[in-house]
């Protein structure tokens, strides 16, 4: 069964969504529909918000915690007696998470959204 939409929860003082290949501003959108490759195993979910995600008070936006901070991330997902490579981890991960993400490539979700009250809960529509 094909879903026609998808209701997402935004932090209130996110930013819109761009249009899709614009810069990205950090509006979360991609993120909180589904994870990418990477936070499909950073989250263990293959649906739904990213676990990675974190929302950055200071600057409003959202942000990727495997770019931002990859340690906590991968010492939860690592098993027990493999924990201390997360610091070792870290930068290969970073990078792959930058690529997958398409970091400073512009925004590569091409969902369709509308606001369907004032608390910023969007719709996600395929585009058509």
């Amino acid at each position: 069964m094909h879903k026609d939409h998808q209701t997402i929860h935004v932090e209130p003082l996110a930013p819109d969504k761009p249009d899709f290949a614009a810069p990205c501003n950090g509006c979360g959108v991609c993120c909180l529909v589904a994870p990418c490759p990477l936070g499909m195993l950073i989250s263990l979910r293959r649906h739904g918000a990213c676990a990675a995600l974190r929302w950055n008070k200071t600057d409003r936006i959202y942000r990727c915690g495997v770019v931002e901070q990859p340690v906590p991330l991968l010492q939860r997902v690592l098993p027990p007696g493999t924990r201390f490579l997360a610091r070792l981890l870290s930068t290969p991960v970073r990078r792959l998470a930058r690529r997958w993400i398409a970091a400073g490539q512009g925004c590569d979700c091409s969902l369709q959204v509308s606001m369907t009250d004032t608390a910023k809960v969007w719709k996600i529509h395929p585009s058509v």
